[in-house]
C-alpha cells in the first residue's frame, strides 16, 4: 500500500496531547513499520492500538523532541578553551630598546613594567666611552598579573651612539634581530617543535633625544636598517624638558623625516565597526599621539594625599601619569594593554614572513646551484639538458615565493598609502 501523506491540520488531537515537549515532523501510514524511525535519535514511533498478526496497516508518527536551552553543540566554549590553554602556557614578549645614553631608558622600562631590571648597571665615564662600541645586553623577567604569566624580555644596546664613529652602530641591533629569525626558522623545521622559545623582538621602541630639532643622521640610518625587520615605535625622551609648542613642532618634523625618507614605523590597525565608541576613542588618542613624547621617573612622590610617580622640580612636580605632562600612559596602553598582540602579529605575519621567505629562495636557489652543476659535471660534453620532475617543483616554488614577496611589497605600500590618507584627513 503506497505512503499517504497527512496533512497538519488532519492530524489526531489525541496524539498531539500524548506528545507533551515533542514536536511533529510527519505522519504516515503504510502497511509495513518504519525501520529507520527505530535507528533516529530524538524519535518516537507511536503506534495506535494494532494487531501485528494483522494486515491492518501501521500508522507512523515521527515526532521530535524540542531542544531547550539545555540543549546546545558546545562550540560556544572554544574561547573560554583557548583562553584556559593560553594562561597555562603563558605569553612570550620581547622588547629592544635603542639610544644613547642619560634618554632615560632603563627609567622608562622600570616605570613600565613597575620593576628594577638595571641594579647593577656600570656606567662608564667619558674615557671609556671614546672607543665605546655597541653591544647587545639580554635581561628577562617573569610578570604575573591576575593569574595571566608573562615572560618578558627587554633587549637593550648599550654604546649605541655614544661613540665618535657611530656609522656600525647598526649592524649589531640588525644581526641580532636576524640571528633570533633564523633561530625561530631553524626550530620551526626541526623535528621537535612543541617546546620551542619565540626570542623574536616584537617591538623597538627607539629613543630622540629632546634637543635635536629632528631626526639625526644616525636615527634615520638605523631605522632604515630596522623598518623592514621589526615594529619601531619612536619615543621623544625627556619630553620634560620641552614646552608642549617645542613637544609639537618636534612630533611634526619627525613624521616628515620619517615620510621623506621613507621609512615604515608601526602602524595602528583600524578598529573594527563593531568596537565600541570608548575604544574607538582611544584609539584615536593613541594614533593622535605617536612619536610618544614622554617622561619616566623611579621615583614616588605624595601630591594632594596621594602617591605619585614624578619627578620634583623647583617650579613643581612632573607626573608621568598625567596626559597633560607626559604621553607615557598612552605608550603604556598602546605597549602592553591595547596592541601587544598586534605587535606579535605583525612580527610573525610581515616581518617573520618575509624573512622566511628570503631563507627559503636562498635555499631553493642553491639546491637548483648545486644540482645544476651536478649535471653539468656528468653530462661532459653533451650540450643537452634534461629538466626533471624535481627542477619543475623547485622552479614553481621559487616562482610561489616572488609571488609571496610582491603581495607583501602591495600589503606595505597599502599601509603607506592608508597612514598618508589618515595623515591629511588630520592636517585638514
Amino acid at each position: 500500500m503506497p505512503r499517504l501523506h497527512t496533512p497538519p491540520h488532519e492530524r489526531p488531537k489525541t496524539i498531539m496531547e500524548k506528545c507533551d515537549g515533542f514536536t511533529i515532523v510527519d505522519v504516515n501510514i503504510s502497511d509495513k513499520p518504519d525501520k529507520d524511525v527505530n535507528n533516529m535519535k530524538d524519535h518516537r514511533d507511536i503506534n495506535e492500538d494494532q494487531n501485528k498478526n494483522t494486515k491492518s496497516p501501521f500508522t507512523v508518527i515521527k515526532i521530535q523532541r524540542e531542544r531547550g536551552e539545555r540543549d546546545y553543540i558546545g562550540f560556544a566554549t572554544l574561547p573560554e578553551q583557548v583562553h584556559r590553554k593560553s594562561v597555562k602556557r603563558g605569553f612570550d614578549f620581547t622588547l629592544m630598546v635603542v639610544g644613547e645614553s642619560g634618554l632615560g631608558k632603563s627609567t622608562l622600562i622600570n616605570s613600565l613594567f613597575l620593576g628594577d631590571l638595571y641594579k647593577n648597571r656600570k656606567i662608564l665615564d667619558a674615557q671609556d666611552r671614546i672607543e665605546k662600541t655597541t653591544s647587545i645586553e639580554k635581561k628577562t623577567m617573569e610578570i604575573e598579573e591576575r593569574g595571566v604569566k608573562l615572560r618578558l624580555t627587554i633587549v637593550d644596546t648599550p654604546g649605541f651612539g655614544d661613540a665618535i664613529n657611530c656609522e656600525d652602530s647598526w649592524r649589531v641591533c640588525s644581526a641580532y634581530i636576524d640571528e633570533q629569525f633564523r633561530q625561530y626558522f631553524t626550530d620551526e623545521s626541526g623535528l621537535n617543535r612543541r617546546h620551542m622559545q619565540d626570542n623574536r623582538v616584537h617591538c623597538c621602541l627607539y629613543f630622540v633625544p629632546p634637543w635635536a630639532h629632528s631626526l639625526r643622521q644616525v636615527d634615520l640610518e638605523m631605522m632604515k636598517r630596522l623598518h623592514r625587520k621589526v615594529n619601531i615605535v619612536v619615543v621623544i625622551a625627556k619630553a620634560d624638558s620641552l614646552t608642549a609648542a617645542e613637544v609639537k613642532r618636534l612630533k611634526a618634523r619627525i613624521l616628515s623625516d620619517l615620510e621623506e625618507h621613507q621609512i615604515q614605523v608601526y602602524q595602528f590597525p583600524e578598529c573594527d565597526s563593531d568596537e565600541d565608541e570608548e575604544f574607538k576613542q582611544q584609539d584615536r588618542e593613541l594614533k593622535a599621539a605617536a612619536p610618544f613624547a614622554v617622561v619616566a621617573a623611579d621615583t614616588v612622590l605624595e601630591v594632594g594625599g596621594r602617591r605619585v610617580r614624578g619627578r620634583q622640580y623647583p617650579w613643581g612636580i612632573v607626573d608621568v601619569e598625567n596626559p597633560r605632562h607626559s604621553d607615557f600612559t598612552k605608550l603604556r596602553t598602546m605597549l602592553i594593554s591595547t596592541h601587544m598582540q598586534d605587535l606579535k602579529d605583525v612580527t610573525q605575519d610581515v616581518h617573520y614572513e618575509n624573512f622566511r621567505a628570503q631563507c627559503i629562495s636562498q635555499i631553493s636557489q642553491h639546491a637548483m646551484r648545486e644540482r645544476g652543476k651536478l649535471k653539468r659535471d656528468s653530462m661532459g660534453n653533451n650540450n643537452e639538458v634534461v629538466i626533471t620532475d624535481t627542477d619543475r617543483l623547485l622552479l614553481q616554488k621559487d616562482e610561489e615565493i616572488r609571488r609571496m614577496q610582491d603581495m607583501l611589497t602591495q600589503m606595505q605600500e597599502k599601509l603607506k598609502a592608508s597612514d598618508k590618507k589618515h595623515d591629511s584627513i588630520i592636517d585638514v
